[in-house]
């Protein structure tokens, strides 16, 4: 029963995804790709200089239903927290919101968007496209 209710979240997050287009002014931008299932997540903050918060995230991109859903949930995580409290959310924060089990491959999938945010972040850690 509960893996159902969210299987629909999944899919209500990949078919109207919160907070998806462009963000004119953001002030961290990172991308990540998962060539594997063809995902590519392009994720945008704009941060207040002064208290450090993301007033605003968007993402573009495109992907499976697993990365699309958990990048929309991830953005709904991120508005109004710290860069601070954002650097230190944990790649089991992202699996425990989508609340289903994943194979290895779709593991991947469900962070990409999460990976784009460490990029964002930590700019150094990217890597060229």
């Amino acid at each position: 029963m509960a893996y159902d209710m969210y299987q629909e979240v999944i899919l209500q997050h990949y078919r109207a995804p919160r907070n998806f287009g462009p963000l004119d002014g953001a002030t961290l931008v990172g991308e990540e790709s998962n060539p594997l299932c063809g995902d590519h997540i392009t994720l945008r903050l704009k941060v207040d200089p002064a208290s450090k918060k993301i007033e605003e995230v968007r993402f573009q991109g495109d992907g499976c239903a697993i990365s699309v859903a958990s990048t929309s949930m991830l953005t709904e995580k991120l508005a109004g927290r710290t860069l601070d409290d954002a650097a230190h959310m944990t790649r089991d924060d992202v699996l425990q919101t989508l609340g289903i089990p994943l194979s290895p491959v779709r593991v991947k999938c469900a962070l990409t968007g999460f990976t784009a945010l460490g990029h964002a972040l930590h700019p150094a850690t990217a890597t060229a496209p």
